[in-house]
Parts: structure tokens; C-alpha cells; sequence
């Protein structure tokens, strides 16, 4: 055989390079559809982002324009002038932050008692507990309320947490994921001397971080978009109202100017949009374990 023939290399088969080029167009019309959905999904964001930034003048226009004549940014700070926007602020960060704590801690007690503790009627009771997600929250609506006028809470804080904090969402959650957890844990920590609440806490506590994410982000936003309770049981809005009454509020007596209303929903985005990129490295890994297992 001459050095010549060891040299040569053989082309590539002509099958096998148009199965790579049609793998390539198949996989560019992909990502040329899905960046088409994202776009139809961010356009109201961004045109939301565009009307808080024009003089009132020009939010209403023919033809249509996305961006003003000029940025202003003074529209931000009228938002806060004309209402007490920054009490709504505070006042919806209070009760999603309370009402999101108060959710993790009895969830995550009632999933590990689901999951990992032996008890009589504990599968009955499970499904029982989980019945409740088949009722709507309208349904409770007018009992919850006479409940929150027994005991003295109407127009207060209290009836704003409370009454959503323990959800059977949030024990499914964790249930799910602790069932993912392997018995030799348990039976580590029990050899090592451990009771059941030093292995809950010391154990299963840190490595359900993930599903306690998830967690998190449904219930503060829940939390934070409620309406229609907070339009019930508040009756001082400028004392207890959530960022939605504020909104309502702001549209109320400022309805014509749509660009200090979509300033205020600009700002309204902030603390959820902050929540998702602090735990965004937990979300995805807590969404697919906490889906996991069953017994």
C-alpha cells in the first residue's frame, strides 16, 4: 500500500451530511418558533415598559408608536405623589413575605409527616387533605369572611395572611419530594443517634431546599396578586391595601393617564421579578423532583 493511498481520506458519506443539514434547519425553524412565542409572550411587557416612559400626551397616538418623543422618567416618581403607592408597597411585601413563611412551615411539617411517619388513616387523611384543591377559593370567599368578622380581623393584616396560608399545594409538594429521599438516610441518622425531629431538621430539611423554592414563588405570588379577598375584607385601603388595590385605586383617579398607571405596574413587577432571580437555580431541580416518586 503507497503512502499516497494512506494519506487519502474518504468523503463522507452523502447521507450522512444531508441528515446533519436537515438536522441543523429543523432545529433553526425550532428556535426561530419558539423565539416567536417568547417575543408574543414579552410584547405586552415591553410595551408596558415603553407607556411608563411617554408624556401622557402621547400614550394614545395615530399611529400607533411604541416609544415616546422622549424618556420620562419623572412618571416613576409621580406614581408615588399621587397615591401612597409606597405604603402598597410595603404593605403587599409584608403579607406575601408573612403569608409565603407561614406556607413553607406547615408544608413542609405536613409533607414529612405524609411521608415519612407511621400512622393509622395517614393515606386517607392525605387524600382527604388533598380534596380540598378541588374547591375554588371563590366558594370560601363569604365563609372565610364571616370566620374573619368572628374573630375581630376584618380590615387588619391577620385576615390578609392567615386565611391562605395553609394550602394542601404545598404539602403535595413536599410530600413528593420527600417520598424521592431513600429510607438509608433515615436509617443512617437513627444510627448515628438521631430522633426524628434532629433527622428532619439536620437531614431532610436541607435537601428539600429546591421543592421549598417552588414553593416559595407559587405562594408569594399568589400572594402578591390576590384581588378580590383583599377587596373584601379591607375596608382602609391607604392603611392595609396590597399592590392590586393600590392599582385599582391608582386607575380610579388617574384612569387618563395610562402611563403613570403602567409606571406603577412597572414597579409593581419588581419584588417577584428580584424572587424568581434569587431562587432561579432552585426552581427547575425542585419543579421536577418534587413531581417525582409515590407510594
Amino acid at each position: 500500500m503507497s503512502s499516497g493511498t494512506i494519506g487519502r481520506v474518504r468523503p463522507a458519506p452523502k447521507r450522512v451530511v444531508h441528515r446533519a443539514t436537515r438536522d441543523r434547519v429543523r432545529s433553526g425553524i425550532g428556535y426561530a418558533i419558539l423565539c416567536l412565542i417568547a417575543l408574543a409572550f414579552i410584547s405586552p411587557l415591553i410595551y408596558m415598559v415603553a407607556t411608563s416612559l411617554k408624556p401622557a400626551s402621547e400614550t394614545f397616538t395615530t399611529p400607533p408608536t411604541l416609544w415616546g418623543s422622549e424618556l420620562r422618567w419623572q412618571n416613576y416618581v409621580e406614581a408615588f405623589t399621587y397615591l401612597p403607592f409606597a405604603r402598597f408597597l410595603i404593605n403587599g411585601i409584608l403579607v406575601a413575605a408573612a403569608g409565603t413563611i407561614i406556607n413553607m412551615a406547615v408544608s413542609v411539617l405536613s409533607g414529612y409527616a405524609f411521608s415519612r411517619l407511621r400512622w393509622r388513616g395517614r393515606n386517607t387523611v392525605f387524600i382527604l387533605f388533598l380534596a380540598t384543591l378541588m374547591i375554588p377559593q371563590d366558594v370560601l370567599v363569604i365563609p372565610m369572611y364571616v370566620m374573619m368578622q368572628g374573630f375581630g380581623w376584618v380590615d387588619t393584616f391577620q385576615a390578609l395572611i392567615i386565611p391562605w396560608a395553609f394550602t394542601a399545594l404545598g404539602a403535595f409538594l413536599l410530600r413528593q419530594f420527600f417520598l424521592t429521599v431513600p429510607q438509608e438516610l433515615d436509617d443512617a441518622a437513627r444510627v448515628d443517634g438521631a430522633g426524628t425531629i434532629r433527622t428532619f431538621f439536620f437531614v431532610m430539611l436541607p435537601l428539600a431546599r429546591p421543592t421549598l423554592a417552588v414553593l416559595a414563588v407559587f405562594s408569594f405570588i399568589s400572594y402578591w396578586n390576590s384581588f378580590l379577598w383583599p377587596l373584601i375584607v379591607v375596608n382602609d385601603v391607604n392603611a392595609h391595601g396590597t399592590i392590586p388595590l393600590g392599582l385599582q385605586q391608582f386607575f380610579g383617579q388617574q384612569g387618563s393617564q395610562w402611563n403613570l398607571v403602567m409606571a406603577a405596574s412597572v414597579i409593581s413587577m419588581i419584588p417577584t421579578v428580584a424572587l424568581l432571580i434569587v431562587l432561579q437555580r432552585h426552581l427547575v431541580k425542585g419543579i421536577v423532583t418534587s413531581g417525582l416518586g409515590g407510594r
